[in-house]
Protein backbone atom coordinates (compact mmCIF):
# COMPACT_ATOMS: atom_id res chain seq x y z
CA UNK A 1 0.00 0.00 0.00
CA UNK A 2 1.01 3.66 -0.83
CA UNK A 3 0.57 6.48 1.87
CA UNK A 4 -0.43 9.83 -0.24
CA UNK A 5 -0.73 12.43 1.99
CA UNK A 6 -4.28 15.62 0.99
CA UNK A 7 -3.83 18.48 2.27
CA UNK A 8 -6.71 18.92 4.83
CA UNK A 9 -8.49 22.23 2.70
CA UNK A 10 -9.06 20.35 -0.18
CA UNK A 11 -11.13 17.95 1.23
CA UNK A 12 -14.67 19.31 2.07
CA UNK A 13 -14.14 21.27 -1.49
CA UNK A 14 -13.97 17.90 -3.15
CA UNK A 15 -17.62 17.26 -2.23
CA UNK A 16 -18.83 20.66 -1.79
CA UNK A 17 -18.19 21.69 -4.80
CA UNK A 18 -20.99 20.97 -7.09
CA UNK A 19 -23.34 20.62 -4.54
CA UNK A 20 -26.99 22.62 -4.47
CA UNK A 21 -26.94 25.74 -1.71
CA UNK A 22 -29.76 24.27 -0.14
CA UNK A 23 -27.62 21.72 1.10
CA UNK A 24 -24.61 23.09 1.96
CA UNK A 25 -24.68 23.46 5.73
CA UNK A 26 -26.26 19.77 6.27
CA UNK A 27 -23.68 18.50 4.00
CA UNK A 28 -20.93 20.33 5.62
CA UNK A 29 -22.01 19.60 8.81
CA UNK A 30 -21.94 15.67 7.72
CA UNK A 31 -18.32 15.06 6.35
CA UNK A 32 -16.67 17.16 8.85
CA UNK A 33 -17.42 14.87 11.68
CA UNK A 34 -17.06 11.85 9.55
CA UNK A 35 -13.65 12.76 7.97
CA UNK A 36 -12.74 14.14 11.72
CA UNK A 37 -10.94 10.51 12.32
CA UNK A 38 -8.93 10.77 9.39
CA UNK A 39 -7.00 14.31 9.58
CA UNK A 40 -4.39 15.27 11.77
CA UNK A 41 -3.42 18.70 12.56
CA UNK A 42 -2.38 19.61 8.38
CA UNK A 43 -3.19 16.74 6.03
CA UNK A 44 -5.86 13.63 5.09
CA UNK A 45 -3.73 10.40 5.32
CA UNK A 46 -4.62 8.68 2.28
CA UNK A 47 -3.98 5.03 2.08
CA UNK A 48 -4.18 3.80 -1.83
CA UNK A 49 -2.80 0.67 -3.63
CA UNK A 50 -0.14 1.02 -5.86
CA UNK A 51 -0.10 1.77 -9.50
CA UNK A 52 -3.06 -0.57 -11.01
CA UNK A 53 -2.35 -2.32 -14.72
CA UNK A 54 -3.34 -0.91 -17.61
CA UNK A 55 -6.61 -2.83 -17.80
CA UNK A 56 -7.74 -1.72 -14.85
CA UNK A 57 -8.49 1.70 -16.25
CA UNK A 58 -12.01 2.55 -17.71
CA UNK A 59 -10.95 4.86 -20.56
CA UNK A 60 -13.78 7.33 -22.00
CA UNK A 61 -11.41 8.77 -24.15
CA UNK A 62 -7.73 7.54 -25.65
CA UNK A 63 -5.98 7.78 -28.39
CA UNK A 64 -6.84 5.34 -30.31
CA UNK A 65 -10.24 3.58 -28.94
CA UNK A 66 -12.90 2.95 -31.08
CA UNK A 67 -16.30 5.31 -30.61
CA UNK A 68 -14.14 8.28 -29.08
CA UNK A 69 -16.14 10.99 -28.00
CA UNK A 70 -13.23 13.14 -27.55
CA UNK A 71 -12.17 12.49 -31.31
CA UNK A 72 -15.23 12.83 -33.44
CA UNK A 73 -16.76 15.77 -35.68
CA UNK A 74 -15.58 18.63 -34.84
CA UNK A 75 -16.84 21.26 -37.64
CA UNK A 76 -18.74 24.13 -36.41
CA UNK A 77 -20.84 26.47 -37.46
CA UNK A 78 -19.67 29.69 -37.12
CA UNK A 79 -22.44 32.69 -37.06
CA UNK A 80 -20.58 36.29 -37.61
CA UNK A 81 -21.39 39.82 -36.12
CA UNK A 82 -23.68 40.41 -39.30
CA UNK A 83 -25.77 37.24 -38.63
CA UNK A 84 -23.87 35.45 -41.74
CA UNK A 85 -22.61 31.57 -41.24
CA UNK A 86 -20.40 29.46 -42.64
CA UNK A 87 -19.09 25.93 -41.27
CA UNK A 88 -15.64 25.79 -40.30
CA UNK A 89 -13.84 22.02 -40.36
CA UNK A 90 -11.54 20.71 -37.33
CA UNK A 91 -10.09 17.83 -37.15
CA UNK A 92 -8.18 15.61 -34.55
CA UNK A 93 -4.98 16.03 -35.08
CA UNK A 94 -2.94 12.93 -36.48
CA UNK A 95 0.52 13.52 -34.43
CA UNK A 96 -0.05 16.10 -31.89
CA UNK A 97 2.88 17.03 -29.66
CA UNK A 98 1.47 16.50 -26.19
CA UNK A 99 -1.08 14.65 -24.04
CA UNK A 100 -4.29 16.35 -22.02
CA UNK A 101 -5.90 14.34 -18.93
CA UNK A 102 -8.99 15.63 -18.49
CA UNK A 103 -11.51 15.06 -15.41
CA UNK A 104 -14.99 15.48 -16.47
CA UNK A 105 -17.64 17.29 -13.76
CA UNK A 106 -20.24 16.16 -12.11
CA UNK A 107 -22.89 14.33 -14.62
CA UNK A 108 -24.00 11.30 -13.46
CA UNK A 109 -27.51 10.47 -13.32
CA UNK A 110 -26.74 6.89 -11.68
CA UNK A 111 -28.66 6.88 -8.57
CA UNK A 112 -26.05 5.54 -5.97
CA UNK A 113 -23.52 7.74 -4.25
CA UNK A 114 -20.62 6.92 -6.32
CA UNK A 115 -21.05 6.61 -10.21
CA UNK A 116 -19.74 2.76 -11.33
CA UNK A 117 -17.20 3.16 -14.27
CA UNK A 118 -19.96 2.34 -16.73
CA UNK A 119 -19.95 4.74 -19.66
CA UNK A 120 -23.67 6.49 -20.18
CA UNK A 121 -24.16 9.29 -22.46
CA UNK A 122 -23.66 11.67 -20.46
CA UNK A 123 -20.09 11.35 -19.76
CA UNK A 124 -19.93 10.94 -23.87
CA UNK A 125 -21.81 14.09 -24.00
CA UNK A 126 -19.32 16.36 -21.42
CA UNK A 127 -16.08 14.86 -22.97
CA UNK A 128 -17.57 15.94 -26.80
CA UNK A 129 -18.43 19.51 -24.87
CA UNK A 130 -15.30 19.72 -23.05
CA UNK A 131 -12.63 17.89 -24.11
CA UNK A 132 -13.06 16.82 -27.84
CA UNK A 133 -11.99 19.88 -29.35
CA UNK A 134 -8.73 19.74 -27.50
CA UNK A 135 -7.76 16.55 -29.86
CA UNK A 136 -6.77 18.94 -32.42
CA UNK A 137 -3.51 20.13 -30.17
CA UNK A 138 -3.34 17.04 -27.63
CA UNK A 139 -3.62 13.57 -27.48
CA UNK A 140 -6.71 13.69 -24.82
CA UNK A 141 -6.77 11.07 -22.47
CA UNK A 142 -10.10 11.02 -20.28
CA UNK A 143 -10.76 8.20 -17.00
CA UNK A 144 -13.72 7.18 -16.12
CA UNK A 145 -13.72 7.50 -12.59
CA UNK A 146 -16.35 6.95 -9.53
CA UNK A 147 -17.53 10.76 -9.16
CA UNK A 148 -19.96 11.95 -6.95
CA UNK A 149 -23.11 11.65 -8.76
CA UNK A 150 -25.37 14.09 -9.19
CA UNK A 151 -28.35 12.24 -7.18
CA UNK A 152 -25.36 12.08 -3.91
CA UNK A 153 -25.60 15.97 -4.13
CA UNK A 154 -28.99 16.12 -4.03
CA UNK A 155 -29.23 13.72 -0.90
CA UNK A 156 -26.10 14.96 1.16
CA UNK A 157 -27.05 12.73 4.41
CA UNK A 158 -25.99 9.38 2.84
CA UNK A 159 -22.38 10.54 1.45
CA UNK A 160 -19.70 8.94 3.56
CA UNK A 161 -16.24 10.15 3.81
CA UNK A 162 -15.32 6.74 1.66
CA UNK A 163 -17.65 8.37 -1.05
CA UNK A 164 -15.40 11.45 -2.28
CA UNK A 165 -12.08 9.69 -1.18
CA UNK A 166 -13.64 6.87 -3.69
CA UNK A 167 -13.46 9.85 -6.19
CA UNK A 168 -9.92 10.95 -5.69
CA UNK A 169 -8.82 7.52 -5.99
CA UNK A 170 -9.98 6.69 -8.64
CA UNK A 171 -8.71 9.67 -10.47
CA UNK A 172 -5.36 9.25 -9.05
CA UNK A 173 -4.91 5.28 -9.90
CA UNK A 174 -5.66 6.31 -13.41
CA UNK A 175 -2.93 9.05 -13.86
CA UNK A 176 -0.81 6.81 -12.80
CA UNK A 177 -2.18 4.19 -15.07
CA UNK A 178 -1.70 6.69 -17.56
CA UNK A 179 1.70 8.36 -16.63
CA UNK A 180 3.52 4.69 -16.55
CA UNK A 181 2.26 3.16 -19.36
CA UNK A 182 0.75 5.90 -21.73
CA UNK A 183 2.65 9.03 -21.04
CA UNK A 184 6.47 8.13 -22.35
CA UNK A 185 7.92 11.58 -21.32
CA UNK A 186 5.39 13.85 -22.79
CA UNK A 187 4.59 17.03 -21.85
CA UNK A 188 1.23 17.28 -20.03
CA UNK A 189 -2.05 19.36 -19.97
CA UNK A 190 -4.43 18.73 -17.25
CA UNK A 191 -7.69 19.83 -17.55
CA UNK A 192 -11.02 19.57 -15.27
CA UNK A 193 -14.01 21.48 -14.98
CA UNK A 194 -16.18 21.52 -11.55
CA UNK A 195 -15.84 18.38 -9.62
CA UNK A 196 -12.66 17.49 -12.17
CA UNK A 197 -11.09 20.45 -11.39
CA UNK A 198 -10.93 19.77 -7.38
CA UNK A 199 -9.63 16.22 -7.95
CA UNK A 200 -7.32 17.56 -10.50
CA UNK A 201 -6.19 19.99 -7.61
CA UNK A 202 -5.79 17.00 -5.48
CA UNK A 203 -3.85 15.43 -7.70
CA UNK A 204 -1.17 18.27 -8.61
CA UNK A 205 -0.69 18.89 -5.06
CA UNK A 206 0.06 15.32 -4.28
CA UNK A 207 1.97 14.20 -7.62
CA UNK A 208 3.03 17.17 -9.28
CA UNK A 209 3.90 20.87 -7.59
CA UNK A 210 6.52 18.72 -5.48
CA UNK A 211 7.78 16.35 -8.04
CA UNK A 212 10.53 17.93 -9.97
CA UNK A 213 10.44 15.12 -12.65
CA UNK A 214 6.83 15.00 -13.09
CA UNK A 215 6.55 19.15 -12.78
CA UNK A 216 8.96 18.97 -15.91
CA UNK A 217 6.55 17.24 -18.08
CA UNK A 218 3.57 20.01 -16.69
CA UNK A 219 2.39 22.27 -20.01
CA UNK A 220 -0.44 23.72 -18.07
CA UNK A 221 -3.26 23.12 -16.09
CA UNK A 222 -6.68 24.40 -17.04
CA UNK A 223 -9.03 24.16 -14.04
CA UNK A 224 -12.14 26.24 -14.28
CA UNK A 225 -14.68 26.56 -12.01
CA UNK A 226 -12.41 25.39 -9.49
CA UNK A 227 -11.79 28.28 -7.13
CA UNK A 228 -7.52 27.78 -6.86
CA UNK A 229 -6.42 30.06 -4.97
CA UNK A 230 -2.81 31.64 -4.39
CA UNK A 231 -1.46 34.48 -1.91
CA UNK A 232 -2.78 37.83 -2.33
CA UNK A 233 -0.66 39.72 -5.00
CA UNK A 234 1.33 36.64 -5.58
CA UNK A 235 1.10 34.13 -8.27
CA UNK A 236 1.31 30.97 -6.18
CA UNK A 237 1.49 29.95 -2.40
CA UNK A 238 -2.37 29.06 -2.66
CA UNK A 239 -3.24 25.91 -3.38
CA UNK A 240 0.61 25.44 -5.51
CA UNK A 241 4.10 26.33 -4.44
CA UNK A 242 5.11 25.68 -7.78
CA UNK A 243 2.75 26.04 -9.98
CA UNK A 244 2.37 29.51 -11.04
CA UNK A 245 -0.71 31.28 -12.80
CA UNK A 246 -0.24 31.58 -16.60
CA UNK A 247 0.80 35.25 -17.58
CA UNK A 248 1.08 34.79 -21.07
CA UNK A 249 0.24 32.07 -24.06
CA UNK A 250 4.14 31.09 -23.98
CA UNK A 251 4.20 30.22 -20.47
CA UNK A 252 4.52 26.86 -19.26
CA UNK A 253 4.15 24.20 -15.96
CA UNK A 254 1.08 26.96 -15.08
CA UNK A 255 -2.47 27.06 -13.92
CA UNK A 256 -5.61 28.41 -15.45
CA UNK A 257 -8.29 28.93 -13.42
CA UNK A 258 -11.73 31.44 -13.39
CA UNK A 259 -14.97 31.55 -12.28
CA UNK A 260 -17.37 33.02 -14.70
CA UNK A 261 -19.78 35.75 -13.77
CA UNK A 262 -21.68 38.46 -16.02
CA UNK A 263 -21.88 41.05 -12.79
CA UNK A 264 -19.77 40.57 -9.53
CA UNK A 265 -20.63 37.35 -7.26
CA UNK A 266 -22.92 37.84 -4.35
CA UNK A 267 -21.37 37.57 -1.04
CA UNK A 268 -22.74 34.16 -0.60
CA UNK A 269 -21.63 33.18 -4.25
CA UNK A 270 -19.83 30.05 -4.22
CA UNK A 271 -17.33 30.36 -6.79
CA UNK A 272 -14.73 33.67 -6.94
CA UNK A 273 -14.73 33.55 -2.92
CA UNK A 274 -11.90 32.66 -0.80
CA UNK A 275 -14.89 32.55 2.01
CA UNK A 276 -17.18 30.30 -0.46
CA UNK A 277 -18.12 27.17 1.54
CA UNK A 278 -16.59 25.16 -1.20
CA UNK A 279 -13.07 26.79 0.39
CA UNK A 280 -14.18 25.40 4.35
CA UNK A 281 -10.23 25.75 5.33
CA UNK A 282 -9.48 28.73 4.08
CA UNK A 283 -12.13 30.53 5.67
CA UNK A 284 -9.52 31.68 7.98
CA UNK A 285 -7.60 33.32 5.77
CA UNK A 286 -10.05 35.84 3.33
CA UNK A 287 -7.24 38.70 3.58
CA UNK A 288 -4.28 36.33 2.53
CA UNK A 289 -5.21 34.53 -0.06
CA UNK A 290 -7.52 34.69 -3.66
CA UNK A 291 -9.08 33.05 -5.82
CA UNK A 292 -7.16 32.88 -9.07
CA UNK A 293 -8.10 34.43 -12.53
CA UNK A 294 -6.50 33.88 -15.33
CA UNK A 295 -8.04 35.31 -18.68
CA UNK A 296 -8.17 32.62 -21.14
CA UNK A 297 -8.61 35.50 -23.70
CA UNK A 298 -6.03 37.43 -22.68
CA UNK A 299 -3.30 35.45 -19.74
CA UNK A 300 -0.78 38.62 -19.89
CA UNK A 301 -4.15 40.94 -18.66
CA UNK A 302 -6.78 43.20 -19.95
CA UNK A 303 -9.73 42.41 -22.00
CA UNK A 304 -9.75 39.82 -24.32
CA UNK A 305 -12.71 38.14 -26.97
CA UNK A 306 -14.06 34.83 -26.24
CA UNK A 307 -14.37 32.48 -28.70
CA UNK A 308 -17.01 30.26 -27.68
CA UNK A 309 -17.63 26.71 -28.94
CA UNK A 310 -21.20 25.44 -27.78
CA UNK A 311 -22.52 22.00 -28.37
CA UNK A 312 -25.66 21.81 -30.71
CA UNK A 313 -28.04 18.99 -29.38
CA UNK A 314 -26.79 18.00 -26.48
CA UNK A 315 -25.61 21.40 -24.30
CA UNK A 316 -29.21 21.97 -22.23
CA UNK A 317 -29.42 17.96 -21.26
CA UNK A 318 -25.40 18.91 -19.61
CA UNK A 319 -27.11 22.02 -17.49
CA UNK A 320 -29.95 20.31 -16.89
CA UNK A 321 -31.74 23.75 -16.44
CA UNK A 322 -34.67 23.23 -19.07
CA UNK A 323 -34.15 26.49 -19.96
CA UNK A 324 -31.10 26.83 -22.21
CA UNK A 325 -32.53 27.01 -26.14
CA UNK A 326 -32.12 24.14 -28.60
CA UNK A 327 -29.28 25.50 -31.02
CA UNK A 328 -29.46 24.79 -34.71
CA UNK A 329 -26.85 23.85 -37.00
CA UNK A 330 -25.67 21.09 -39.59
CA UNK A 331 -22.66 20.62 -37.34
CA UNK A 332 -21.78 18.98 -33.71
CA UNK A 333 -21.05 22.89 -32.41
CA UNK A 334 -21.82 26.73 -32.82
CA UNK A 335 -19.38 29.42 -32.14
CA UNK A 336 -20.26 33.50 -32.30
CA UNK A 337 -17.60 35.71 -33.21
CA UNK A 338 -17.59 39.26 -31.74
CA UNK A 339 -20.05 38.13 -29.55
CA UNK A 340 -18.33 37.97 -26.10
CA UNK A 341 -15.49 39.73 -24.34
CA UNK A 342 -13.63 38.99 -20.88
CA UNK A 343 -11.58 40.44 -18.07
CA UNK A 344 -10.52 39.42 -14.98
CA UNK A 345 -12.18 41.55 -12.14
CA UNK A 346 -11.60 42.30 -8.47
CA UNK A 347 -13.82 43.38 -6.13
CA UNK A 348 -13.23 42.75 -2.26
CA UNK A 349 -12.59 39.32 -1.55
CA UNK A 350 -14.40 38.30 -4.54
CA UNK A 351 -11.99 37.46 -8.15
CA UNK A 352 -14.11 36.59 -11.15
CA UNK A 353 -13.92 36.45 -15.01
CA UNK A 354 -16.14 39.28 -15.93
CA UNK A 355 -18.26 38.23 -19.10
CA UNK A 356 -19.35 40.68 -21.30
CA UNK A 357 -22.25 40.47 -24.30
CA UNK A 358 -21.74 42.67 -26.89
CA UNK A 359 -24.41 43.62 -29.52
CA UNK A 360 -23.97 41.06 -31.89
CA UNK A 361 -24.06 38.66 -29.03
CA UNK A 362 -27.52 39.88 -28.11
CA UNK A 363 -28.65 39.56 -31.61
CA UNK A 364 -27.40 36.07 -31.71
CA UNK A 365 -29.63 34.98 -28.82
CA UNK A 366 -26.27 34.26 -26.41
CA UNK A 367 -29.28 34.02 -23.66
CA UNK A 368 -26.66 33.57 -21.14
CA UNK A 369 -29.09 34.42 -17.99
CA UNK A 370 -31.09 31.27 -18.64
CA UNK A 371 -27.60 29.15 -17.43
CA UNK A 372 -26.85 31.92 -14.70
CA UNK A 373 -27.52 31.94 -11.03
CA UNK A 374 -26.57 34.33 -8.47
CA UNK A 375 -24.65 31.85 -6.34
CA UNK A 376 -23.36 30.11 -9.74
CA UNK A 377 -22.45 32.16 -11.81
CA UNK A 378 -22.01 30.99 -15.46
CA UNK A 379 -20.51 27.78 -14.14
CA UNK A 380 -21.87 25.20 -16.22
CA UNK A 381 -20.16 27.12 -18.95
CA UNK A 382 -17.32 28.01 -18.11
CA UNK A 383 -15.24 25.70 -20.58
CA UNK A 384 -17.62 26.25 -23.43
CA UNK A 385 -17.67 30.03 -23.29
CA UNK A 386 -13.95 29.89 -23.89
CA UNK A 387 -13.28 26.78 -25.91
CA UNK A 388 -11.78 28.47 -28.74
CA UNK A 389 -9.52 30.40 -26.40
CA UNK A 390 -8.37 27.70 -24.46
CA UNK A 391 -7.48 25.30 -27.69
CA UNK A 392 -5.55 27.95 -28.73
CA UNK A 393 -3.31 28.68 -25.63
CA UNK A 394 -2.58 24.99 -25.51
CA UNK A 395 -1.37 25.39 -29.09
CA UNK A 396 0.77 28.18 -27.77
CA UNK A 397 1.96 26.74 -24.96
CA UNK A 398 2.69 23.35 -26.40
CA UNK A 399 5.39 25.38 -28.71
CA UNK A 400 6.89 27.24 -25.84
CA UNK A 401 7.08 23.65 -24.21
CA UNK A 402 9.07 21.75 -27.34
CA UNK A 403 11.33 24.76 -27.50
CA UNK A 404 12.46 24.26 -24.10
CA UNK A 405 12.30 20.86 -24.64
Amino acid sequence: MMVRQVPRYLVLPLLLCVVAAASLAVVGQVVALQVSSLIDARNVRISLPGPPEPTNTVWLCKPGMAANPCAGDLDATVVASNGTSSVEPAAAAAHPPVDCFYVYPTVSLQKTVNATLRIDPEEKNVARAEASRFSQVCNVYAPMYPQLTKAAIDDPGHVSATGFIDAYEGVWKAFLDYKDHYNHGRGIVFIGHSQGAFLLSMLLQAEVDTEPAVLDRLVSALLPGGNVTVQDGKTTGGDFHNIPACGSDADIACVVAYSSFTSAPGEDSLFGRVSSPLNPFHQDAPTKLRVLCVNPAAPGGGSGELTPYLPTGNLDSLLGTGKWPALSAGTPFVSYRDALSARCETKGDATWLQIDKSSAGAAAGLRLADVESPRWGLHMVDMSLAMGNLVNLVRSESAAYARKH
